[in-house]
């Protein structure tokens, strides 16, 4: 068998990926034949890397350890061997010695960059001052038949890690994002922070006695925000159903039956364009409690957001794509109208539909035919106002045909009572003092009706049964959603929504 380089070539390069795959599969043939189990059941795994690294002493005796996980790494040297040993902690050195491992030394000659080992020894420090493990026993986990793309690095003077030619295709790290995890361990970061994240939000709801409940996923009706849906066919029923575009109307029905306070985390669906911020398949949080309204349901977003800063990154201060981001209380609060008169000059409060066209056209903004007054000012403010809010900016005060689910504005005659929250240039979630008169719900679905048929596909439908729900009397109520994939990119620092998804959609493979 010739002589193996620890350098494995690009996955772009076919013709030498099959070679080495094949010369593993011949590997594999050659351990069996030694009476090695290449894939055994289990392996008494008592110590990880990080924690080893951190206790070791010098002055301590030798402390025997075993550890488990994939080699990264091969420096062969006859008699002697080292390997870096990569666990979901961190990564170690192996020190291998044939006089200490007899077979089991042979037997690593067939062993490759990506094979998952388990090793038994003491713990020393070699003459090169680095912490290692001195190997006694050497177990083959799982032999792995396909190279991973190791990039060539070295460590400086100074102890940093310098990767040359790293995994940095982004099509090919969201689409394997399992090897994206081997090769860039720091990505697993980003989802051990998702989960704080998420944790943390349960945590603050559950000690205010909010109740976490489920709702339908397949829905024979979608609602709740203004897209396209996903669609579907129950054959035993023979009905088409829709994935959810949204929880709301099943969790407001909920505030009808009597809760004072439920929320969800869950998945959504929206057949809509894929970008930076936007995903198909997203999680959000909502959350409704009665008797409160948006003013309240603010101040509950302020301290809750800020405390998830806290428990992901320590402090208030992020650090953002345009500048570091100041997440201290209070936050900054405009009118919307008033954001897009600051930012662009111009007032659109009264403005009719052809005089908003023509505010569009001179500001350079692209609107849909089918799109009324309330679409096109989203249009506007989208894309000249939402970008130069970096630091945490609540914008307030919505125009009623933006917002067919809120509650009429109590002193602003054409408003709504909505808060949406921006922070770096991106809507973080969306709140409102929720409607509860069905009579005045009824005609804001029949104005959504109108725009369905001018051609807006994404105008919400009319549901009879939740008109039904709030004809029995909804008590005053503050909802609120948050977009859990934006927060993590905020929280994270990272620029796409494919980098804080694991399994993000992507194009089929050809």
């Amino acid at each position: 068998m010739p002589e193996k380089t620890d350098q494995v070539s690009k996955p772009d390069q076919q013709e030498d990926l099959n070679v080495l795959m094949l010369r593993r599969r011949e590997e594999l043939d050659e351990l069996k034949k030694l009476g090695i189990n290449p894939y055994p059941p289990l392996y008494e795994r008592t110590d990880f890397s990080r924690e080893i690294l951190q206790s070791f002493s010098d002055d301590a005796p030798p402390r025997n350890v075993g550890i488990a996980g994939r080699i990264m790494t091969i420096r062969r040297m006859g008699k002697a061997s080292f390997f870096h040993l990569q666990d979901s902690q961190g990564r170690i050195q192996v020190y291998l010695k044939k006089d200490d491992l007899g077979g089991a030394y042979d037997a690593f000659r067939l062993m490759d960059i990506g094979d998952i080992v388990g090793v038994k020894g003491f713990v020393f420090r070699t003459k090169m001052g680095e912490v290692s493990v001195h190997a006694r026993e050497l177990t083959l986990l799982a032999k792995s038949l396909r190279p991973l793309p190791v990039a060539k690095e070295k460590t400086d003077e100074k102890g940093n890690r310098i990767v040359f030619d790293p995994f940095s295709d982004k099509e090919l790290r969201y689409r394997q994002r399992y090897v994206d995890l081997i090769v860039n361990p720091e990505v697993r970061d980003v989802f051990v922070r998702r989960a704080t994240i998420i944790r943390t939000i349960r945590k603050f709801l559950d000690e205010r006695n909010y109740l976490e409940v489920e709702t339908p996923v397949l829905q024979p009706l979608y609602g709740g925000a203004s897209a396209r849906p996903f669609i579907t066919h129950h054959n035993a029923l023979d009905v088409d159903l829709y994935l959810r575009i949204a929880d709301e109307l099943y969790l407001k029905r909920l505030i009808v039956g009597g809760f004072d306070g439920v929320y969800e985390i869950a998945k959504d669906f929206r057949n809509e364009g894929m970008d930076r911020s936007h995903n198909p398949e997203f999680t959000m949080l909502e959350l409704y409690v009665a008797y409160r309204d948006y003013q309240w349901m603010m101040d509950l977003t302020e301290e809750l957001i800020a405390q998830v800063c806290i428990a992901v990154n320590g402090s208030l201060a992020l650090p953002g794509a345009k500048r570091p981001i100041e997440m201290h209380r209070p936050w900054k609060r405009m009118t919307m109208f008033g954001a897009i008169k600051e930012f662009t000059g111009m007032d659109l409060r009264g403005k009719n539909e052809e005089e908003l066209r023509a505010a569009a056209r001179k500001l350079h903004v692209e609107v849909e035919p089918s799109e009324g007054s309330g679409a096109i000012i989203d249009d506007i403010f989208s894309t000249r106002v939402e970008p130069h809010l970096v630091d945490p900016t609540f914008i307030t005060d919505y125009p009623r045909e933006m917002s067919p689910l809120a509650k009429q504005h109590r002193s602003e005659a054409g408003l709504v009572e909505r808060f949406e929250l921006i922070i770096n240039g991106q809507e973080i979630c969306n709140a409102f003092s929720e409607l509860n008169d069905p009579l005045d719900q009824r005609q804001r679905f029949e104005d959504q009706a109108r725009l369905r048929a001018r051609g807006d596909e994404e105008a919400q439908v009319l549901d009879e049964d939740y008109l039904r729900a709030l004809e029995y009397g909804m008590p005053p109520t503050a909802g609120l959603g948050i977009g859990i994939d934006r927060l993590v990119m905020l929280m994270t620092g990272r620029d796409s929504i494919r980098d804080v998804i694991l399994f993000p959609q992507m194009k089929p493979e050809k």
